[in-house]
């Protein structure tokens, strides 16, 4: 009975789903991103990453029973969302299942064999802290190499509920891409949770050539499980990932269930937020010189999350495919366009405390963005502005809809 009520639900969702991704506006927003993801001119774009998804009342209240449907019902609900706020992002007409995944068997917390674990807050969405297996340097021998390895049977069965659930109204793509992919296959980010993200400040005076130890075991791994993918032919156009919408005149754009593709037909995404107050020629000896054999082997490449690259831009020139560059809310705007100039797409990141999250002031929120967008003109960057790490909205579903229409008419002034 609850099956048949979830079933139900997912299809009115997925109707709506299907009807927004076949609105013509798609297609000219495909068109945008390909132009502007290769460098020519179009105007500044917008995209919405974040918007505080707990607080979208009442359009975020789940009613799936089961809990493999629940997640799936999140996605189509955000999909309908998003088409109310008027940014440039692009709901496409498939859902995703990521594969199963054999290895690591007993969890991803222990994709690099010691369990990886976290110290809870006590507080209600308050941080929690780091709780890193490897406390002495001789811990590191308890690492083990990842593989690649998908459980078909266990696939298939999860995939085959979706499609019966809602696959004649879009379609089910399957991820069969690697797990060290990502937050998992940047290096940076496992490496603090791997020892400890004070404790890798440290290590970079203390254990030097320890910390060299550990960022060559995790590259050569992920370059390993990377390549294990590409054999398998597990690699598809799905695993596009520049932290934007992933097109570009030079590679194939998304499609769901493509067949096989090398890394050299993606996008790749990386960040170095754990070193971020780690000194530029540091960050170049302890991270980008393990991440750049990675990199080099995709077709383009986005980079920058959160961190403030001020002074890091010309050690980030060394990746040969880099197309996309991340000015953080904190980054020197000014120093990041001189650097920028046309050579890269500028992805700017204003606060969300600043634009949504503390008390939304449109004049405040215009005379920012018409600042910033004045020294991308003088520059002559190829800019978009990404409104991310929305963690609060003062449970103000409208104000998100309000930022992009500021936004929208500050960017058409020209």
């Amino acid at each position: 009975m609850a099956d048949r009520k979830d079933t139900a639900i997912l299809r009115e969702l997925a109707k709506k789903v299907a009807e927004i991704s076949e609105q013509s506006i798609q297609e000219k927003r495909r068109d945008l991103w390909r132009k502007h993801n290769s460098l020519v001119r179009t105007r500044p774009l917008i995209y919405v990453r974040a918007f505080a998804w707990h607080e979208i009342f009442p359009d975020s209240l789940l009613e799936c029973e089961d809990g493999f449907y629940r997640p799936y019902e999140r996605y189509l609900r955000e999909m309908i969302y998003r088409d109310t706020l008027g940014d440039d992002y692009i709901v496409e007409p498939w859902v995703t299942v990521k594969a199963v995944y054999r290895y690591p068997a007993q969890g991803l917390n222990y994709r690099w064999g010691p369990e990886i674990k976290t110290i809870p807050s006590t507080e209600q969405r308050g941080s929690w802290k780091f709780d890193p297996p490897l406390k002495a340097p001789s811990d590191i021998n308890k690492l083990v190499r990842p593989r690649h390895v998908i459980d078909e049977e266990a696939t298939v069965e999860k995939v085959g509920k979706l499609q019966d659930a809602i696959g004649d109204i879009l379609e089910v793509n399957v991820d069969r891409g690697p797990l060290y992919f990502m937050w998992m296959g940047d290096i940076s980010t496992d490496l603090a949770y791997l020892r400890g993200l004070e404790q890798i400040m440290w290590d970079l005076f203390d254990h030097p050539e320890w910390l060299h130890q550990l960022a060559a075991f995790m590259r050569d791994s992920i370059l390993t499980v990377h390549e294990l993918a590409e054999e398998a032919g597990d690699w598809r156009l799905c695993n596009h990932q520049n932290q934007a919408m992933p097109y570009a005149q030079e590679l194939a754009d998304p499609v769901a269930n493509s067949q096989s593709v090398g890394r050299r037909q993606l996008w790749y995404f990386m960040a170095s937020q754990e070193f971020a107050q780690v000194s530029p020629q540091m960050f170049d000896e302890f991270l980008l010189q393990y991440q750049i054999p990675i990199l080099e082997k995709f077709g383009l490449v986005a980079y920058g999350c959160c961190e403030d690259l001020t002074k890091k831009i010309d050690y980030l020139r060394r990746i040969p495919n880099l197309r996309r560059i991340a000015v953080a809310p904190w980054a020197d705007i000014r120093q990041c366009a001189e650097q920028i100039q046309e050579d890269y797409v500028l992805s700017w990141r204003p606060s969300p405390a600043e634009m949504v999250s503390t008390g939304f002031c449109p004049d405040r929120v215009r005379q920012m963005v018409r600042e910033a967008m004045q020294i991308f003109r003088e520059h002559e960057n190829h800019v978009d502005i990404t409104l991310k790490d929305v963690e609060t909205v003062q449970n103000n579903p409208d104000v998100v809809r309000e930022w992009v229409k500021v936004v929208r008419d500050v960017v058409d002034e020209g």
